[in-house]
């Protein structure tokens, strides 16, 4: 038994029986029994498609990410899944990997179950080639696309993002001030986020004229805590100096704790630390980390509101930026 039984036994459309399922004000007394009467009749229990038909909407966003296991990934699509719930919405999640064809893949998926809206997690999801981005914008003439840390221009597209640039300058500014000189800058990531960070980083050493086009001050690591330390280790004992190390990601921070220890180097008096997402593991460190607070909460709780009111065919902004905030705790020496 399915919509169309229930359809064709009552007498009604497939969209009537979908406006009787979604409570819909629009349908008779008399329609409306008799729908009902069908229904408790053949005991028929209504899928998420069927509901959806009469109102032209399942009532479900799609959300993409390329690893559920990252810390940041994995708070925000708590925090979506969460605001998602409150405004009625059952959410889909695609872990795609950061491979483009299977970003396309996931997004066409998605794209198969009739969703309402698209929520692409990361800046991962924007490339700098923007052919590669074509995907995006012709999903995007289906479905309103929201892309939170990362922008993308196109109609139908919302971005939301933290002000990753502002965010590292300030907070290199801030090393500089409390009297660190040779800053190391470690990030493993070439998103459009990454990048933002990187030239923050570079705007602030700009007038630090000893360690301007230094390229071995910018260290791109890829790997786990254990290949971060083992990195900067071979830095270190390659006689590049450095008192302090500001990072694009906690995770590397804690690289940077852990090689501090197995140098024997006081943090902060000999090593300042910065880390960047003020993620559960800063306060979890020892010393707790200081680190570059980026809203996440305030971006994600944003994100679904501009959702909402595209979906409710209201006004929204393409583009949202906030600014972040520098958490101070033990690795620093502001004062």
């Amino acid at each position: 038994m399915n919509i169309y039984d229930i359809s064709n036994k009552a007498g009604v459309s497939i969209a009537t029986v979908s406006r009787v399922i979604n409570g819909n004000s629009n349908v008779s007394e008399k329609t409306k029994k008799k729908v009902l009467d069908v229904i408790e009749e053949c005991g028929y229990t209504p899928n998420a498609f069927a509901r959806g038909l009469g109102l032209n909407s399942m009532k479900t966003v799609g959300i993409m990410c390329a690893d559920s296991s990252d810390p940041y990934i994995a708070s925000a699509i708590f925090l979506i899944e969460q605001e998602l719930r409150r405004n009625n919405y059952d959410a889909l999640l695609c872990c795609t990997g950061y491979e483009l064809e299977d970003k396309q893949k996931y997004i066409n998926l998605l794209l198969s179950k009739h969703i309402d809206a698209i929520i692409l997690i990361g800046s991962n999801f924007v490339e700098a080639d923007d052919k590669m981005n074509a995907y995006i914008k012709e999903a995007a003439k289906s479905v309103p696309i929201s892309i939170i840390n990362g922008a993308l221009s196109g109609e139908n597209i919302y971005c939301t993002i933290c002000d990753d640039h502002r965010a590292v300058y300030d907070a290199t500014l801030a090393l500089q001030e409390s009297g660190c000189k040779e800053i190391l800058y470690l990030y493993n990531a070439k998103s459009y986020s990454g990048n933002k960070k990187l030239s923050g980083y570079l705007a602030a050493m700009a007038s630090e004229t000893k360690n301007n086009k230094r390229d071995d001050y910018i260290q791109y690591i890829k790997g786990d805590i254990l290949d971060v330390k083992d990195h900067l280790n071979n830095l270190y004992h390659h006689k590049l100096t450095f008192d302090a190390i500001i990072t694009a990601d906690d995770l590397l921070a804690i690289g940077a704790l852990k090689f501090a220890k197995a140098n024997n180097l006081s943090v902060p008096e000999q090593l300042s630390i910065i880390g960047y997402n003020n993620s559960i593991i800063s306060q979890c460190s020892d010393p707790e980390l200081t680190s570059i607070d980026n809203k996440l909460d305030t971006v994600c709780s944003n994100c679904i509101a501009t959702l909402m009111s595209v979906l409710r065919g209201q006004d929204a902004p393409l583009k949202t930026v906030f600014s972040a905030e520098l958490i101070e705790r033990n690795t620093t020496r502001f004062r």
